[in-house]
């Protein structure tokens, strides 16, 4: 069976958050499963000396008026198209924002486009490869449903949300710069209260609909979680499954991390503490045994950062310290920074995201804290997990269902994992970070607390089976019978 993957953003090449990890690491796990995938990305700078190694495959008559080619890279994880529409990708800054952290005023056409070329693949456009399925991810691709409805493809398609906060919704008077007929504005499909929603428009026109963990699927029916759509995913909701992300232990392994300056495993905890004094060193942290407290996320109101800003006094002055790695509201930003200018040796502030860094955190760290205010699933948790630095977490979405609370029956039955906190407040936080350092003040419970986080797995296994048979029914309902890869690459 053969999937196009159609996103963003995809590990190891562009990345902004777990996005990337997934559309990254899934394909890897479900080729177990006799599921081959081609991920379709946009032209991104970071493709550039890939592209140029060799001509296109394809040459598109033009995507919304632009020129497009189609390149086909091999890596020895990964199958990619890369879209190339040079006027769309390559300009500074991210995938999203310029340079000065600004959404591209044409993200709308950027997407679009992408979701274009997926649909024009999908519908037979590029010769001798089909896929029999099409796996879209979040608002940026979800127009690829839109777009194949219209054309009259009736392939099967499943999207993916993996935060509903972002819908990508544009004023309707761009409809026709779409290339899309009228009737696309309408309720059944990109009409959202007066304006044009790329979600909807996907989440009207696909076959079915996966979020990264159960309990976000049920979360996101109601209007506290649904942003809007709730009443769409009601709607939709016996074609909904929620099926909980996975990690690559291969990248995310403590011991073969070459990120590392000390390898280590459950039966080789004590070398951890190397990781720590590195951790110390690098961030200009004062070099003792106190509690090591990280957080890497997007600096952002959803994921509670605000919080921590707020926290981290009470934590340096509980004998705590505290490591902040990501980037985000320039307002969070500096409140952070302003708590590193006043505990100096106690937090460092780390703005912007650096993989090798975040290895190192998570490898060095003695607990990692994300208090999301929602979270379809978070991938950080079960890094941490498996690096022996115990999660302190809300208790929503993915996190709920990924960490066991250190309540005292947990602790005895020794299954515990981490620290959960509800409501979802500073003292809620607050009162978390007080439980965790109290199990760090007794060696022999925090030892104890590391072995059960680091012996939970949380690789892809399961969930890419789930995804198959879901992949696999699709299919046979559709009656698609697909094809021989005969890619000309070269």
């Amino acid at each position: 069976m053969k999937i196009l993957s159609v996103t963003s953003e995809v590990f190891p090449y562009i990345k902004t958050g777990g996005l990337a990890d997934v559309t990254g690491s899934l394909p890897k796990a479900l080729k177990v499963f006799g599921v081959d995938s081609i991920t379709l990305v946009p032209g991104y700078p970071v493709f550039e000396s890939l592209m140029s190694a060799q001509p296109p495959l394809f040459r598109f008559d033009e995507i919304l008026g632009e020129d497009a080619a189609l390149h086909f890279v091999q890596t020895p994880d990964a199958a990619l198209f890369v879209l190339d529409i040079p006027a769309l990708y390559r300009r500074p800054g991210g995938p999203y924002v310029n340079e000065h952290g600004v959404d591209h005023p044409d993200n709308w056409k950027r997407f679009a486009a992408l979701s274009l070329a997926g649909a024009l693949i999908a519908n037979g456009e590029l010769p001798g490869w089909s896929p029999d399925l099409v796996h879209t991810h979040d608002w940026q691709s979800a127009l690829t449903s839109v777009y194949m409805r219209h054309m009259g493809c009736d392939k099967p398609v499943v999207l993916t949300i993996h935060n509903i906060a972002f819908q990508g919704q544009y004023p309707a008077a761009l409809l026709p710069y779409l290339h899309l007929p009228p009737s696309a504005f309408s309720m059944d499909c990109l009409e959202y209260f007066g304006d044009i929603c790329f979600l909807k428009g996907g989440l009207m026109t696909s076959d079915l609909i996966t979020t990264v963990s159960p309990t976000y699927a049920r979360e996101i029916l109601t209007p506290r979680f649904g942003m809007g759509l709730d009443g769409v995913l009601r709607y939709r909701r016996e074609d909904m499954r929620g099926i909980l992300n996975g990690i690559d232990e291969d990248v995310w392994d403590p011991a073969h991390d070459p990120l590392l300056p000390q390898a280590f495993d459950v039966d080789r905890l004590d070398l951890k503490a190397n990781n720590k004094r590195a951790l110390n060193a690098r961030l200009g942290l004062h070099d003792d045994d106190a509690p090591i407290f990280s957080c890497i996320s997007r600096l952002t109101w959803q994921k509670g950062m605000d919080m921590v800003a707020y926290a981290a006094d009470y934590l340096v002055f509980n004998g705590g310290k505290l490591v902040i790695c990501g980037k985000g509201d320039p307002e969070i930003e500096a409140m952070l920074q302003a708590m590193e200018a006043r505990h100096p040796g106690r937090i460092a502030v780390n703005i912007g995201y650096s993989e090798e860094l975040a290895h190192l955190i998570h490898g060095g760290s003695d607990a990692i804290i994300q208090p999301s205010r929602f979270e379809p699933c978070g991938l950080t948790q079960l890094y941490g997990l498996r690096y022996g630095a115990i999660p302190v977490v809300s208790r929503t979405g993915g996190l709920a269902e990924t960490v066991i609370d250190a309540n005292d029956a947990a602790m005895n039955a020794e299954v515990a994992t981490g620290f959960q906190f509800h409501p979802v407040t500073t003292d809620g936080l607050c009162h978390a970070i007080r439980r965790a350092m109290d199990v760090y003040a007794d060696p022999a419970q925090w030892r104890q607390l590391q072995t059960q986080a680091m012996k939970a797995r949380f690789s892809w296994e399961r969930s890419a089976g789930r995804y198959a048979a879901l992949f696999r029914s699709l299919v046979s309902r559709s009656g698609a019978t697909g094809y021989e890869i005969r890619l000309a690459v070269g």
